[in-house]
């Protein structure tokens, strides 16, 4: 039974957990972005995404705090430097966690997570296109053009 099961335990005691999650959070911060199996990159976004937005006030007291989760002096001044300068003005959701497919040797389901703001790929640096399809879906002029061009060759091979 699952009774007040709110979190994956993934198969492990407390500590080992614990450390399991500190463990991957430190190769999150120093390289950005880590294959793990998708249980796991579940796990550590909800491990990661408070320290994140502890890490967008400096004080020393939010220093402390993250420290007392990771144990590791290069990561949190990572955390509290690059990281917390690029996702400053972002609400929430720092973390991508993206399907990659089954490993080969048990078939487990593998993904890889990073941080949203540190993929140049799928940032938004560019301005959006405005989009001006409708409901409906009409024709563009284009296509239309195509279509009479086509229907036209057809009659005149008759």
């Amino acid at each position: 039974m699952r009774h007040g099961k709110k979190f994956n335990h993934l198969g492990r005691k407390k500590g080992h957990r614990r450390a399991l999650l500190a463990n991957l959070s430190i190769a999150l911060i120093t390289h950005k972005r880590i294959n793990t199996t998708l249980a796991k990159a579940k796990a550590l976004r909800v491990h990661i995404e408070p320290l994140v937005t502890k890490s967008k006030t400096n004080t020393v007291h939010s220093q402390r705090t993250v420290f007392s989760y990771l144990q590791n002096k290069e990561a949190v001044k990572e955390l509290f430097g690059t990281i917390a300068e690029k996702i400053g003005e972002r609400p929430g959701g720092y973390t991508r966690v993206i399907k990659t497919g089954f490993r080969k040797g048990d078939g487990a389901e593998m993904a890889m997570i990073e941080f949203v703001d540190f993929n140049e790929v799928y940032s938004n640096t560019k301005e959006a296109k405005k989009s001006t399809r409708t409901r409906r879906g009409r024709k563009k002029k284009g296509a239309a053009a195509v279509a009479a061009a086509t229907t036209t060759a057809k009659s005149e091979e008759e």
